[in-house]
């Protein structure tokens, strides 16, 4: 094989195979940071395990402040959750744009070569 088809092979077969698979593995580790289907499992847990168990004799007014309180751990753990998936997501969409226009990016850039060449002799003469 010539040294033009195997340049030809790098740039359009290697090269953008290994791009696919760093972009996957970006994509796989932002999921696994944000830990987004851990969140979504554990949406109504309590946040960070900050919960009161119920007394075992029944007084109305410790059992309500007891339940008040889990509800309050468990709105509070749900909103940062949602603020977490949320940033997650955003970030794993920025990573998913930025991983298109890297691809297209390197299979356009002989072609924006070629043209470059081309338009800079044309403006020579």
């Amino acid at each position: 094989m010539n040294i033009f088809l195997q340049a030809l092979v790098w740039q359009f077969f290697d090269i953008p195979r290994a791009i696919l698979i760093g972009w996957k593995n970006f994509l796989l580790f932002n999921l696994n940071y944000f830990s987004i289907s851990l969140l979504l499992k554990t949406y109504f847990s309590h946040w960070h395990k900050y919960y009161y168990s119920y007394e075992r004799v029944f007084e109305f007014w410790k059992n309500t402040e007891v339940f008040i309180f889990n509800m309050m751990s468990r709105i509070i753990g749900a909103i940062v959750r949602t603020f977490i998936i949320i940033i997650g997501i955003a970030i794993e969409a920025l990573i998913f744009l930025l991983g298109i226009t890297i691809f297209l990016g390197w299979l356009i850039l002989p072609f924006l070569l070629v043209f470059g060449l081309f338009f800079g002799i044309s403006l020579l003469f």
